[in-house]
C-alpha cells in the first residue's frame, strides 16, 4: 500500500516550498491539525508534478491547492481560497469560521489572495530550497518520490530531503 493509498480522506496541501510566508503558514497548520494527518507537498516535488499531470486546470498555477483523495478515482482539487477554505474545514474547531468566506464568489475571494500572493517574497522572504521539517513532522511530508513510510507503518527514515520541506 502507498502513503497516498493509507490516509485517502486527509488532504494534501500543495504550497510554494521556497515562500517564506507558504513556510510559516504549514508550520502553522502543522500545530493545529488536530488529527495529525493534513499532508503537505511542495509545489515543485514530484508528487505535485504527478497531481498536475492529472488536473490540466493546474497548468502555470503558483499558488496553494489542495488535493482530497489524492491517488484516489475521485481525487479533486482546489486552488487559491477555495484550497485554504478545504483545509480550514479539515481542522475544524475555530477554523470553520473561514467558511463563512464560500458566500464569496470565488473571483471576489482570489482577489486578494492573488495581491497577497504577488507580494508574498517580499512579505515573508523566499528560500533557495524548501527547509527540512522537524523530524516529527517529516513524516507528514512528500519526499522527491513521495514515498512516506512512517505514514503506513514503518520506522524507516525518509533519506532525501534536497531541496523541499514537502
Amino acid at each position: 500500500m502507498s502513503a497516498v493509498q493509507s490516509l485517502p480522506n486527509a488532504p494534501v496541501l500543495l504550497y510554494d516550498g521556497v515562500c517564506g510566508v507558504c513556510n510559516s503558514a504549514v508550520r502553522t497548520l502543522l500545530r493545529f491539525d488536530r488529527h495529525g494527518t493534513l499532508r503537505f507537498s511542495s509545489l515543485d516535488s514530484d508528487f505535485a508534478r504527478d497531481i498536475r499531470s492529472r488536473h490540466h486546470q493546474l497548468e502555470g498555477v503558483d499558488s496553494a491547492v489542495c488535493v482530497r483523495n489524492a491517488g484516489q478515482p475521485d481525487e479533486t482539487v482546489d486552488i487559491r481560497s477555495a484550497a485554504l477554505l478545504q483545509v480550514a474545514a479539515y481542522l475544524a474547531g475555530w477554523w470553520k469560521l473561514a467558511l463563512a468566506a464560500y458566500v464569496i464568489p470565488p473571483a471576489v475571494r482570489d482577489w486578494p489572495y492573488e495581491r497577497f500572493a504577488a507580494f508574498r517574497y517580499r512579505i515573508g522572504g523566499q528560500h533557495h530550497t524548501c527547509p527540512i521539517p522537524t523530524a516529527e513532522a517529516r513524516t507528514r511530508f512528500f519526499d522527491a518520490t513521495y514515498q512516506l513510510e512512517a505514514l503506513i507503518g514503518t520506522s524507516t527514515v525518509l533519506s532525501d530531503h534536497r531541496g523541499k520541506l514537502g
